[in-house]
């Protein structure tokens, strides 16, 4: 039986344009005359961009080309439509060398499954019901396997050397082993650059950071390349790939170590203070009571560098390494496809889009979680 409303109680219900999406148009978009002006012009904009987008790109676009013989493409039909319609032959013809760099034809299976993994990796670190000591477990493991497709020489797979190597599979290599291995060492040089006991750590923590922040990303590349191996035994010469990834963490960790150190201040000395009282050893205090809470603060600025740094990764071009960008301008080298460049940079910047929006979103989602008791 329907409860029956009485005229008071239906005269307490809030107006239609108070609540809701009307609501939210009228006070965002629509609040005065120059406001709706603002938002007419923008809208107006934005239409004719996805029209003309959709135009180009879909209705009039060029999608497959034929073959004039092995590895040439007859490109007439994109040239035709050069200027009305997008030619994403290219993208269909080039896609394997953009993705897998130059890895033989036949084993470009191993790589796929290396971008499979590395994609479950981030998902299965994600999920908070993995955060437990098994995680490190996974990610040896997993690394482990990775390591093991993309070289080959074992099981029966041939053995690809890292100069083949290139494309997202680079890409994910460098940011992810990069951040990885930087964390923890910008944690401890943020506590050793906050160090009263130990003069000497904190002026050997601050020399490195200064040094470090005060020098392009190329230039420490440059070092690394050239410079790296001359400090290394005798016979001892480490692939462009190693050093690069050593030139990436020891980069990474000393902007995360600013970072790191932001938080440790941004606490109240009290919470120093109360693990002092319960008597906890400095790194039971650090690890279970003062880390926690630094690194909550931060979570913001730390995945903005995660993400700067994960693009950051198409700079080893300059000694010699392919990433996904690197391997899209390399597939412009062909003169057939060199007039359709922003085929190529529109798909390349979609997947570099699509992961950086899923890690400021799951930032975000974990940035709330953590919050909500000091909310309340």
């Amino acid at each position: 039986m329907s409860a029956i409303v009485s005229p008071s109680q239906e005269r307490e219900r809030p107006p239609a344009l108070t609540v809701g999406p009307a609501a939210w148009l009228r006070a965002n978009l629509f609040n005065n005359w120059w406001s709706t002006a603002i938002t007419l012009a923008l809208g107006y904009l934005l239409v004719r961009w996805v029209v003309g987008f959709v135009d180009w790109g879909i209705i009039h676009a060029v999608w497959s080309v034929p073959s004039k013989g092995p590895g040439i493409a007859d490109t007439s039909a994109c040239q035709a439509a050069k200027g009305i319609g997008a030619c994403w032959a290219i993208i269909s013809d080039k896609w394997r060398f953009i993705i897998f760099g130059r890895y033989t034809f036949d084993d470009q299976w191993r790589p796929a499954i290396s971008i499979v993994l590395f994609v479950g990796l981030y998902i299965v670190s994600a999920l908070r019901s993995f955060w437990r000591w098994e995680l490190a477990l996974i990610w040896l493991v997993t690394l482990t396997i990775i390591f093991v497709l993309m070289w080959g020489g074992v099981f029966g797979m041939e053995y690809v050397p890292q100069d083949q190597w290139g494309g997202l599979p680079i890409t994910f290599i460098l940011s992810t082993f990069g951040l990885a291995a930087a964390f923890p060492l910008a944690i401890l040089v943020a506590l050793g650059r906050r160090s009263t006991q130990l003069p000497a750590v904190r002026v050997l923590c601050v020399v490195y950071v200064e040094l470090v922040r005060g020098v392009p990303l190329i230039s420490f590349l440059f070092m690394a390349s050239t410079l790296f191996p001359l400090f290394m035994p005798v016979g001892f010469n480490p692939d462009k790939l190693l050093r690069a990834q050593i030139a990436v963490i020891l980069f990474a960790a000393a902007y995360l170590a600013e970072i790191v150190r932001g938080g440790l201040q941004a606490l109240p000395k009290g919470q120093y203070e109360a693990a002092d009282s319960l008597g906890l050893s400095y790194w039971h205090k650090m690890g279970f009571i003062i880390l926690p809470q630094a690194l909550r603060l931060v979570i913001p600025p730390l995945v903005n560098t995660f993400i700067g740094f994960f693009k950051d990764t198409s700079l080893v071009l300059i000694i010699g390494i392919y990433d996904l960008l690197s391997a899209g301008k390399i597939a412009l080298g062909e003169p057939a496809w060199q007039p359709y460049g922003t085929e190529i940079y529109l798909v390349v910047g979609a997947i570099y889009f699509v992961c950086c929006y899923t890690m400021s979103r799951y930032s975000r989602g974990l940035e709330i979680e953590f919050n909500r008791s000091i909310r309340r």
